[in-house]
């Protein structure tokens, strides 16, 4: 496990009071590890939803079993086909999904089949029916297929084209998406194996913030962060340890980091790691850890603290609402990921075209809370909520994105194309 001082001395011009946001993803990289594999689990797949897995899962049979038909059409051998010639055929019976068809089909004949029918020996293409002229005239029906009109292997799908047996169809790592849920049902497995569920313990700090049911007083706050976090680990599948307001009290702060730090893989706090702040936080997480207190070239969001209690990895946010969910969205939620064992990448920042000019100053990246919507001729365009201030809660909830504006960046006239950074999936 490696300290503080061990990952800082390996990273290019670390400056506490002056970090990137590359240098911090950086960081964070170097100081969280995935969680044991040692502790996965095996789970039903209507519990899997969201979850990691632990494992590689791997096929037992091949999807699909059989050569079968991809349309409602009739079976033939293509090597019949002639070019420029059409084609007659006396149809010899009918395949139906589910079970194969009993029988054999000579030259000149073709077999009626049903979308997911196994194709049986000896056909290897078939004419969707409605391509076909179909006659029914003396006690036999018969097809003709116009010429040019296949090749040998059309509406066609293979035995194992999309999994073969034996080989992975899943591989350990992959978050269980409601499309990975299926296919794993499609192979016949009732369950997977998973990496336990990471447990993360989050309270906000400081004596001006109020917990739902107080009364309102002068000065204070409402506690939004607390349900804010808890919403955000939640979506993540994370097992949340809600640990409330703790006040600006030693004995209250050192009890609550040793219970987290007993229960939780890692620790999330918000507020008290601001310059002029009272110091109770700072000084505890460095009573009690190994602890560095950052700067970062951002806004919002530029105080942070990261590093560790115990066993636990802490990460002290800042306090307002949306410095809160901006450096979760862009330091916790990758460093959780990786705790939790996830390969998964995150999504490409997207381009759209900026409808008001953007005032930025080169030296920081700038999160902007913005709205995108497509352009009449179908490319992205973003505008800003407005007031961008890291107290206006409310613009998290109007914008759909981020307007992500990299650190050499400067300003941004109209008609600019900016990276944005979407909220599905994640706020």
């Amino acid at each position: 496990m490696k300290s503080i001082d061990d990952i800082t001395a390996a990273l290019q011009g670390y400056d506490p009071q002056a970090l990137s946001v590359d240098q911090v993803n950086a960081f964070l990289h170097e100081l969280v590890q995935p969680v044991s594999a040692n502790e996965s689990q095996d789970v039903y797949l209507f519990d899997a939803l969201g979850r990691v897995l632990a494992q590689d899962v791997i096929s037992p049979i091949s999807v699909p079993a059989h050569h079968n038909s991809a349309m409602d059409g009739f079976a033939l051998d293509a090597s019949q086909l002639k070019a420029d010639h059409p084609l007659t055929l006396r149809v010899v019976g009918t395949a139906l999904a589910g079970k194969a068809w009993q029988g054999k089909v000579n030259a000149g004949e073709c077999l009626k089949i049903m979308t997911g029918a196994i194709l049986p020996d000896g056909l290897d293409t078939v004419v969707p029916q409605e391509f076909c002229h179909i006659d029914n005239a003396h006690d036999m029906t018969t097809v003709t297929i116009p010429p040019n009109l296949l090749k040998a292997g059309d509406n066609r799908r293979l035995m194992g084209e999309d999994l073969r047996q034996g080989k992975p169809a899943l591989k350990a790592g992959q978050h269980l998406t409601p499309a990975a849920l299926g296919l794993v049902a499609s192979l016949g497995l009732p369950d997977v194996r998973v990496h336990r569920r990471l447990r993360v313990a989050y309270f906000s700090t400081g004596d001006e913030v109020l917990s739902l049911g107080e009364a309102p007083r002068e000065g204070a706050v409402y506690d939004s962060n607390r349900y804010t976090v808890f919403g955000l680990l939640t979506r993540m599948g994370c097992e949340v340890i809600d640990m409330g307001v703790v006040r600006d009290d030693p004995v209250l702060l050192e009890t609550a980091f040793a219970k987290a730090a007993q229960e939780a893989d890692a620790i999330i706090t918000s507020g008290g790691v601001s310059v002029g702040e009272a110091d109770f936080t700072k000084t505890m997480m460095k009573q009690l850890g190994d602890v560095a207190f950052w700067k970062i070239a951002m806004r919002p969001g530029r105080p942070m603290a990261v590093g560790r209690i115990g066993k636990s990895v802490l990460f002290g946010l800042p306090g307002n609402p949306v410095a809160v969910m901006v450096t979760f969205l862009a330091f916790v939620r990758p460093a959780l990921l990786r705790m939790m064992g996830s390969t998964t990448q995150p999504a490409p920042l997207l381009r759209a075209k900026c409808l008001e000019p953007l005032r930025k100053k080169a030296g920081r990246t700038e999160y902007q809370r913005g709205f995108v919507s497509s352009a009449p001729d179908g490319t992205l365009q973003v505008r800003t909520t407005g007031n961008q201030g890291s107290g206006v809660l409310s613009s998290m909830v109007q914008g759909n994105g981020l307007i992500v504006l990299h650190h050499a960046q400067g300003n941004v006239a109209i008609g600019d194309e900016v990276d944005v950074m979407m909220f599905d999936g994640a706020i």
